[in-house]
């Protein structure tokens, strides 16, 4: 199936604060050029721009923070699944801090912000990595792998310490309408009894109840409860969507994770892009038709 770049048709800006910094931050989303990809533009900075790539990846510790020179931008995962989700391969991500802001946890504030703004089709073909041969990742328990298939499709298992998180799976085939229903809204989630111990180290000092799920030994302490029973599965498929979007395009192929995390998801796309016998390009059509050469009839030979 031939697929169509796309940006979005008009500019739009959110405001909210960063996970981990704790710093307000706004976001403007705007429409690119084809092949421009995703850019991220620091306009604290002077507009440095960092790609969305897997080669600007820089740390994957709690979150993905791509880097360019001495810029940062952090937390990208979320907006990142919800570009990947709804088919965008082209926008500019203007922000005024080092971090995206968190929103609600999930990615569905930017489902709604990108849906808003509007989506535009743009003429020319959105190259598309077809999976060729199985490639596997792992560090102690933390498996990640992607295998050969004829469609898009994530399975991932976690197995947390918890009573409310032991042996939670999800079997998931990608499509802009799975994604809305089925992923974008579910949230990042935490441990009370980590708090401290991030907060000390630099991280999660923009944590709350109002954009994560905390659990203490036993239970949700979100007032609201859990948007899907198997909400905690269901937010590390959105995460490796949007880590998975590094490699700059679709990948077509049958993802099985296993208590993956950012670090790992970001080895899996590496290690895809490392050996290109692991990948072929499809769906691609060229901008000028081949030219044929004049068909010359051949004298027929009696035999």
């Amino acid at each position: 199936m031939i697929r169509y770049q796309r940006t979005i048709k008009n500019s739009i800006s959110c405001k909210g604060m960063g996970l981990h910094s704790g710093k307000a931050v706004t976001l403007t989303l705007r429409p690119a050029a084809v092949d421009a990809g995703v850019v991220f533009l620091r306009k604290d900075l002077g507009g440095v721009e960092i790609k969305a790539s897997a080669a600007n990846t820089s740390a994957t510790n709690y979150a993905t923070t791509l880097r360019r020179n001495n810029a940062t931008v952090q937390t990208v995962e979320h907006l990142l699944a919800a570009l990947a989700g709804l088919g965008i391969s082209n926008v500019q991500a203007e922000i005024d801090a080092e971090e995206v802001p968190i929103m609600d946890g999930s990615a569905g504030p930017f489902i709604r912000m990108i849906t808003e703004a509007g989506i535009q089709t743009q003429r020319k073909v959105q190259p598309v990595l077809k999976v060729t041969r199985p490639v596997f990742v792992a560090d102690g328990d933390k498996q990640a792998a992607i295998w050969p298939a004829e469609t898009s499709s994530i399975s991932y298992f976690i197995d947390f310490d918890h009573p409310l998180l032991r042996e939670q799976s999800l079997s998931y085939s990608i499509s802009e309408e799975s994604f809305i229903r089925e992923v974008a809204d579910a949230r990042t989630f935490g441990f009370l009894r980590d708090v401290q111990a991030l907060q000390a180290a630099g991280l999660a000092r923009g944590g709350s109840l109002e954009n994560a799920v905390v659990l203490d030994a036993e239970t949700v302490l979100n007032k609201e409860g859990l948007r899907y029973r198997d909400e905690f599965v269901r937010h590390k498929v959105l995460d490796i969507i949007g880590d998975l979007s590094l490699a700059g395009m679709p990948i077509i192929g049958h993802v099985v994770a296993r208590k993956s995390g950012h670090s790992l998801n970001s080895q899996l796309v590496a290690k895809v892009l490392q050996e290109p016998l692991n990948w072929v390009h499809v769906g691609e059509i060229p901008t000028v038709a081949p030219r044929r050469e004049p068909l010359v009839m051949q004298p027929s030979v009696a035999i």
